[in-house]
């Protein structure tokens, strides 16, 4: 349509129509004029407006979540790392008090035995056929070969390799692994041996094995060792704790004896341990040794479970057990019934 000077004058008109019918309608309220107008144009008007929203809406409402996802999304990986984060730094605060702890018993041990140390962390196992692990610990820290590895609760091994920044650790499990050691109480002498990946598999109780120099030294389950030290003190300084007797074997018709170890450390749960940098001044003995358990009383016998258990006494059989009152078992403080 052209548009000319009538075209807009009939749009002027409509628009003013359209304003006062506006304003009449609003004004009226409920008593409008307009009422019945507006029923007739709802009535008409009406479905197709409701055909349209149902036509438009999920269009709408597709166009808006997908505008909106880039914005949820970026929205749910903030809140999925500060989440991990928060995770990261509680398992980060658990793991560092557990190794302030051991670090704390390992300085202490270290301060008995009048051991320098060199704290260190195992950051990995050997894969190969050696029983090994990797310390975050070099040359640069003072680490050497031939240097006593140990920790809180006594000895795991020796440095066998050394770069800038770590150390390769021979575990004293291992099969090639010997180490001298010495009984508490007897002081008699003997050698300690690794048993390798097979001593771990029974649970890890006897990983190591013991012989005795002196075949017919006393030797019986529940003997601890320490090491007894090395030439110069390299690779093993003396009075580190190895282990306790665990079973001895005596071979059918054999002279040796074979005693197998379960050591004080867990090997197979390292973190924090020391590596010796420099030996004691004195040989510390058995000081780097826990307290030992208390002996059972006398009286009580150690029962299978473990348990001490009282222990019956032993009286000739003619003999009768006082009862708890202390009068002889055979007498009898009752008064005869009329029956007797």
């Amino acid at each position: 349509m052209k548009d000319t000077r009538r075209s807009r004058v009939v749009l002027g008109v409509l628009l003013a129509v359209a304003l006062i019918m506006i304003t009449i309608d609003y004004r009226g309220g409920a008593d409008s004029p307009l009422r019945g107008l507006r029923g007739v144009g709802e009535a008409v008007f009406g479905p197709v407006e409701r055909a349209s929203a149902a036509v438009v809406r999920p269009i709408g409402n597709t166009v808006d979540a997908i505008t909106d996802a880039p914005d949820q999304r970026r929205r749910a990986d903030r809140l999925e790392r500060a989440n991990q984060k928060l995770r990261e730094e509680l398992r980060s605060s658990r793991l560092d008090s557990g190794r302030a702890q051991q670090l704390e018993r390992l300085l202490g041990t270290a301060g008995i035995g009048g051991y320098k140390i060199r704290a260190a962390h195992v950051i990995s196992a050997g894969q190969g056929l050696e029983d090994t692990v990797t310390l975050d610990v070099g040359s640069r820290s003072g680490v050497r070969p031939d240097m006593t590895v140990m920790g809180a609760e006594g000895l795991v091994g020796r440095v066998v390799r050394v770069g800038p920044a770590t150390a390769t650790v021979l575990l004293a499990t291992d099969v090639t692994s010997s180490v001298g050691a010495r009984l508490e109480d007897s002081k008699e002498i003997g050698i300690v041996q690794g048993r390798g990946r097979r001593g771990l598999g029974d649970g890890g109780a006897t990983p190591l094995r013991f012989q005795l120099l002196d075949a017919n030294a006393p030797l019986r389950a529940g003997q601890r060792l320490v090491t007894l030290g090395s030439q110069g003190e390299r690779p093993y300084v003396p009075g580190v704790p190895i282990g306790v007797v665990e079973r001895i074997d005596r071979p059918a018709g054999g002279l040796t004896r074979t005693a197998y170890i379960r050591p004080f450390v867990r090997f197979t749960s390292l973190d924090v341990v020391a590596v010796v940098v420099a030996p004691p001044k004195t040989d510390p003995r058995d000081a780097v040794l826990p307290p030992a358990p208390p002996s059972p009383s006398p009286g009580l016998t150690a029962a299978p479970s473990g348990k001490p258990s009282e222990k019956p006494s032993e009286k000739p059989s003619g003999e009768k057990r006082d009862d708890a009152s202390g009068a002889p078992g055979d007498q009898s403080t009752r008064k005869p019934s009329s029956r007797d």
